[in-house]
């Protein structure tokens, strides 16, 4: 196997597993220890994956000891499968030249990571980690972190002041997290993250909602975004349900625009 294969190989496994030992990486790939290092090495200097001792972890998820057991920390873990594959196909939406707001959530910094293979993105967000994520990746990408209260727990900026900075931007696409999908519409539980939301939709030429099965059947919710679009689309696996312009999945089934 060449370098550049074993090493893509690496970081499809570290984004699986979120966490992937030197030993586990040696026997899959049929490599010494030693190589599978200086791979770590190299990717971690690209800030594609982040080295860990005796081996690798997604550079996404480097929360601080005392919030690894936050909800938000929490929301990163559960339904982990689904949320991986409904940002591959999400991203594969998307292409070179697009420009894209991103909300902060735990299904967006999933889709990030996949973003962040493709060329020449230019992304407006209000997520500390996502915006490291496209940064960190090179390719031709630029990346705008919008200011504002800064929300320690998801690591994301609310509030007026990124209501104002959002307004100043116009954007291809705005692609949405949820605190849960209703009949009703598109809901969320947090007010501050509804007004951003709210305010990436009005400067976006079309939306995107990526949720997992779980979001879908939440219950309490603040409403929060009222969605234009409707261009929806299947990966090969299924069914899904159409929320309007929506990235919906679950148990193996995902549902994307």
């Amino acid at each position: 196997m060449q370098s550049k294969e074993r090493r893509e190989r690496i970081v499809d496994l570290v984004r699986d597993r979120n966490r992937v030992t030197v030993d586990q990486l040696a026997n899959l790939l049929q490599a010494s220890k030693e190589t599978i290092r200086r791979d770590l090495t190299e990717l971690a200097e690209r800030g594609i994956i982040r080295k860990v001792h005796g081996g690798a972890t997604t550079p996404g998820l480097s929360l601080p000891t005392d919030r690894s057991e936050s909800p938000f920390a929490l929301r990163l873990q559960a339904n982990l499968q689904a949320k991986r594959a409904i940002a591959r196909k999400a991203a594969s939406l998307f292409g070179a030249d697009d420009t894209l707001f991103i909300d902060a959530g735990s299904t967006t910094l999933y889709f990030a990571e996949e973003l962040a293979r493709r060329p020449s993105l230019t992304v407006i967000t209000n997520s500390i980690a996502i915006v490291g994520i496209i940064a960190r990746a090179g390719a031709g990408h630029r990346s705008f972190l919008i200011g504002g209260e800064y929300h320690e727990e998801v690591g994301e900026t609310v509030g007026a002041l990124t209501v104002e900075q959002i307004r100043r931007f116009h954007a291809a696409h705005a692609v949405l997290t949820v605190g849960a999908i209703e009949s009703g519409g598109i809901m969320d539980y947090d007010l501050g993250e509804a007004e951003v939301a709210r305010a990436m939709v009005a400067q976006a030429r079309s939306v995107t909602v990526i949720a997992d099965l779980v979001e879908v059947r939440q219950g309490r919710a603040i409403p929060g975004r009222t969605l234009r679009g409707n261009r929806p689309a299947r990966d090969g696996a299924g069914t899904g349900t159409d929320y309007r312009r929506g990235a919906v999945g679950g148990r193996g089934r995902h549902h994307c625009p």
